[in-house]
């Protein structure tokens, strides 16, 4: 039965019944609702609950939520685990030093769900600023004691946050029967925020822009785009779903003689702008709204080449029912930007969907190659930057893929 409680009070048991739960077994954090047998004692939705096996062997303990299809979510697989204050300090402090080992923390994830062992939960530094989102009732509750716990790790290394904002407002939180949400965490501040990626400088918009307002996970992948860019000394650049300019920029600081972006969104064309004037690259960085999909045959119609074509698009699924129709975009996608580039020049493209895993993708690719009558030499895949962690038996963790070849004509 569900009762009010403290929020570290654990109460009750989950137990799994007999043949299931063999992804949390094999490493995962969630248990769906088809895969418990019963639920013994009292507790509160978003409470702290003890996980059994079907013959009560302990398999650690997590937050429960019985409204949500993904019913408990794990904070950790051990049987003496102690869920408090200090247990959720150790997970901050863990997660910062893995940053502070890993990647360029001036801007960085510096919390990322799952895969730093806090389930539901992303917090991005943007310079001196926070940005969280949280997706699951359980994390929810515990959120003020965490972001508490991370302003002190942050500050004992000399690292003052001036404000946080929450971005709380995805869509998935309805499946947690939670309400979205977005607005400051106290004090009110300027939600535009400088920062410095690989050179380059942007204005973030942290209460307006996409997601957390900053895609930081292709941090580096962009820095590849700088490096070939600066080798290569392109003529011409076409970065398509630019979002805030980002490729298109690293493309432009590199030496790139003409760039070009492109948007659907005006808002992310305008912000893009705004950021080509603050590098100083608007004479050689421009950019365009267009729907990529209606541009793309155009450009080729009209008989446009390109030394460097950059292809970022959105998830075009999020989840498996519809991946058929992914496919059929991320062929469409690359087909039409691979017919744009000149021969002997490059392609850069990548896929942000979970679902769309790395072989679908590459078969995906490979398939765009033959429809357009080139032969592809792979520079190098990449995955998402570090501070984005991908967990291994953690599947959701393993998203982002990230190719550069070179394209030739067939010979």
């Amino acid at each position: 039965m569900e009762k009010k409680m403290d929020l570290f009070k654990e109460n009750a048991v989950v137990r799994i019944r007999k043949g299931a739960g063999r992804s949390l077994k094999a490493g995962g954090a969630w248990i769906y609702d088809n895969e418990i047998e019963a639920i013994q004692g009292e507790f509160e939705n978003g409470g702290l609950v003890r996980v059994e096996d079907f013959d009560g062997y302990c398999l650690g303990h997590g937050f429960i939520n019985t409204r949500s299809k993904l019913t408990v979510r794990l904070l950790s697989r051990r049987k003496d685990a102690v869920i408090d204050e200090v247990f959720l300090e150790q997970r901050v402090k863990a997660a910062w030093d893995y940053r502070k080992a890993t990647v360029d923390t001036s801007s960085c994830r510096v919390i990322f769900g799952e895969a730093d062992f806090l389930p539901g939960l992303v917090v991005d530094k943007f310079s001196d600023v926070l940005v969280v989102e949280s997706l699951a009732l359980g994390i929810d509750r515990l959120k003020p004691v965490i972001l508490d716990k991370l302003l002190q790790v942050l500050a004992k290394d000399g690292v003052n946050i001036r404000g946080v904002y929450e971005r709380s407002d995805a869509k998935v939180r309805l499946q947690e029967s939670m309400e979205r949400f977005k607005g400051f965490i106290g004090e009110p501040f300027d939600t535009k925020v400088e920062i410095v990626e690989n050179g380059v400088r942007y204005l973030v918009d942290v209460e307006d822009g996409q997601k957390t307002g900053f895609f930081l996970d292709q941090k580096y992948n962009r820095l590849a785009v700088q490096n070939l860019c600066r080798s290569l000394a392109p003529e011409r650049v076409l970065d398509c779903f630019t979002h805030t300019g980002s490729f298109a920029l690293n493309a432009g600081l590199a030496g790139a003689g003409q760039v070009t972006g492109v948007d659907a969104s005006q808002l992310a064309v305008d912000q893009a702008t705004e950021n080509a004037v603050l590098n100083g690259l608007s004479d050689r960085v421009s950019f365009l709204c267009a729907d990529v999909f209606d541009l793309l045959p155009k450009l080729e119609k009209d008989g446009e080449r390109y030394d460097v074509v950059i292809l970022d698009p959105p998830a075009f699924t999020k989840s498996r029912s519809s991946i058929k129709q992914a496919v059929k975009g991320y062929r469409e996608i690359n087909l039409r930007g691979l017919k744009l580039v000149k021969d002997g020049g490059y392609l850069a493209t990548c896929s942000c969907s979970h679902f769309m895993d790395p072989e679908l993708f590459t078969k995906t690719i490979r398939e765009a190659a033959s429809g357009a009558h080139k032969r592809l030499r792979q520079v190098e895949y990449r995955t998402q930057a570090a501070d984005h962690p991908i967990l291994w038996a953690a599947e959701e963790s393993y998203y982002l893929k990230f190719y550069i070849f070179q394209v030739c004509d067939e010979k």
